[in-house]
Parts: C-alpha cells; structure tokens; sequence
C-alpha cells in the first residue's frame, strides 16, 4: 500500500494517508529511540521509495511496515 501524504499531529502521532484509506498511528514504538521530538519535523515522503523518511533519511520507514501498524492500530480501536 502506497503512503500518499501524512500529517504531524503531535508527539509521534501521525496521520497517514495511503492510496485507499487514512489513519491516526503513533509512531513512538517505532522510532522513538531513533528520532528525538524535535526531529519529528524532518519528516518526509521518499518521492522513489515512498518511504516515511526522517533527518535526511537516515530512518526510514517503508509503506508496508507503516500500513501493518495503521491496520495493528485501527484493530485494536475496534476491539
């Protein structure tokens, strides 16, 4: 699944809108040993990739891992 566009909401908490759907994530399980708080605003869409980049690129998140925890995440609010 394609990652679109995202937006920052605060903290680790995104919101990511892939090719068919959009959801609210938090990503601090993810990269919150690896992006510090104010790094979060060196996010970025890799335009080749279409990964979820932060500083420059040095973590990246590619869009099937971001789209299994959108789907992890949206379960669990169902539930």
């Amino acid at each position: 699944m394609k990652l679109k566009h995202f937006e920052h909401i605060d903290a680790y908490r995104y919101l990511l809108i892939f090719e068919n759907d959009e959801h609210k994530v938090d990503l601090i399980d993810l990269i919150g040993n690896h992006v510090s708080l104010d790094q979060l605003n060196t996010a970025h869409i890799d335009a080749e990739w279409g990964c979820l980049e932060f500083n420059g690129g040095i973590v990246d998140i590619e869009p099937k891992t971001l789209y299994q925890i959108a789907m992890a995440e949206a379960s669990k609010v169902a539930a």
